[in-house]
């Protein structure tokens, strides 16, 4: 599958942009698990024009985290265009516009999936960023992130999907809900495959919903024939889930449906670790809070680490107490 003149092998698997889950640690430890292209958080252009330290230091990444992409969003033309320039000169691979995010707060904003309310501002929204990228960067390709329309009768995807294409987009990823549905009911993926069999499309299309193990990703290439799998939910506290995937794709062997305890521990402290270093050590701490339910999720006393964990500020006593954690598994095995 190509993007522009990026290749990324057959059947490419993507991490979703997730807002404060996909920061530069988590991308890193999915790369390293499979993951062929990973996202930042969606970024507010107008945050992005008004050099918001926020907006700025998401945009950030390491060298490893490549094939890597920018996702930006945002109501007015003008602050797309300016953020496209900024994103455009952090090097990015890949710069995604999201048409797709259902939160009322940015919905209300004119940005996300309120674009599907308005197919003429998308239309617009969409020539504008790629004008822009490709004035500062020609060889950075533009993609999208949208959903099947707003509701049930404004589901349009097929014609929207031609318009983006002529816009200019080089890759479109859909999540194969409305907009009305959120992340709610089973994601309709047929809806995927009249996508791909629609008369004169021909850029990528990558699945995205309700993809949370290797067997569906599997499954989802091949009953709707899109050319990439994204994952999302299915990757927090998960991140096997793409060397799982990789393994079952390629023919080989897949590894146990879940990591061991004694790795999930590991892993852990290794993004609480780039956590302090990309975020610094009290908003690195506090923000790797929202992974630990994730990690400890079905293991036999994490709940009650969990517990321990969440009441300490400082890393120190939290590499402890994972590390304490992880000498009793080991101890047991043997």
């Amino acid at each position: 599958m190509k993007i522009g003149t990026l290749d990324f092998g057959y059947r490419p698997l993507f991490l979703a942009p997730m807002e404060d889950v996909t920061d530069s640690p988590f991308r890193q430890i999915c790369r390293r698990m499979g993951a062929s292209v990973v996202y930042t958080e969606f970024i507010s252009s107008e945050a992005i024009v008004r050099e918001v330290d926020r907006a700025m230091h998401k945009m950030s990444f390491e060298e490893c985290e490549r094939p890597f992409g920018i996702q930006l969003f945002g109501g007015r033309e003008e602050a797309m265009d300016g953020a496209a320039r900024i994103a455009a000169a952090q090097n990015p691979d890949l710069i995604d516009i999201n048409f797709g995010c259902p939160v009322y707060k940015i919905v209300d904003k004119g940005a996300g999936a309120a674009c599907l309310r308005d197919l003429g501002m998308m239309e617009r929204m969409a020539k504008t960023v790629v004008a822009a990228v490709r004035e500062e960067s020609p060889q950075t390709p533009v993609t999208v992130k949208t959903r099947l329309g707003w509701d049930e009768d404004s589901i349009h995807i097929q014609e929207v999907a031609l318009m983006l294409q002529e816009a200019g987009i080089q890759a479109l990823t859909v999540h194969a809900r409305t907009r009305n549905q959120k992340y709610t009911g089973d994601a309709r993926w047929e809806w995927l495959a009249r996508i791909k069999e629609t008369p004169g499309f021909s850029i990528p299309l990558i699945g995205n919903g309700d993809v949370t193990s290797a067997e569906l990703a599997l499954k989802m290439f091949e009953e709707t024939g899109v050319d990439g799998v994204m994952i999302g939910r299915g990757a927090i506290g998960n991140p096997w889930i793409f060397r799982q995937t990789r393994d079952l794709l390629d023919g080989q062997p897949v590894t146990e449906s879940e990591a061991s305890t004694e790795e999930r521990i590991q892993l852990c402290m290794e993004q609480l670790r780039l956590s302090i270093e990309h975020h610094g050590e009290r908003y690195g701490t506090v923000i790797m809070k929202k992974h630990y339910g994730s990690y400890l999720k079905g293991i036999r006393g994490g709940k009650a680490l969990r517990a321990r964990i969440l009441e300490h500020k400082d890393p120190e006593p939290i590499f402890e107490e994972l590390k304490n954690f992880q000498e009793e598994i080991v101890e047991a095995i043997a």
